[in-house]
């Protein structure tokens, strides 16, 4: 009987994974920290080559006040170098929704971003390497890096 009620548990677990995939919901159990805000990329100026892109807006050199991840083909791109505290962008250019949130709990976290919709968080004040994941799709995992250079 136990085995029955944890098999049934776990279908029911991968059904909101897959359902959160495909719908249109950007709500999220837990808070979201440091999203600033979400709004829609229709206005966009810079397009994403296959794989994703990350930029830099700042011209002070490697290490960037702000900075922009563009999540395409269910890639973030590049690491992305920016100075402690820097506003970071995250634009999804793909049809399924996707977030980004760093491995290390609670150091940064948007919200589900449905295609052509953009998020922004800040930069963790303390220097160092920060690996972040989309929380929904496996295949994402571990795979972005943002650097902080103080």
């Amino acid at each position: 009987m136990m085995r029955l009620l944890r098999l049934a548990g776990a279908a029911a677990a991968l059904t909101l994974a897959i359902a959160a995939c495909s719908s249109g919901d950007d709500s999220s159990d837990s808070a979201a920290p440091s999203v600033a805000t979400t709004t829609s990329a229709a206005a966009a100026t810079t397009s994403a080559p296959a794989g994703g892109e990350v930029t830099s807006s700042d011209d002070s050199g490697p290490a960037a006040g702000s900075g922009t991840i563009t999540i395409q083909d269910f890639a973030f791109g590049s690491p992305l170098t920016v100075k402690p505290g820097a506003m970071i962008t995250v634009t999804n250019k793909d049809a399924a929704a996707h977030d980004v949130a760093s491995d290390e709990e609670g150091e940064f976290r948007t919200p589900l971003l449905n295609k052509e919709e953009s998020a922004t968080f800040t930069a963790p004040t303390q220097p160092g390497t920060y690996k972040f994941s989309c929380t929904v799709h496996p295949q994402m995992q571990g795979i972005g890096t943002l650097i902080v250079n103080g």
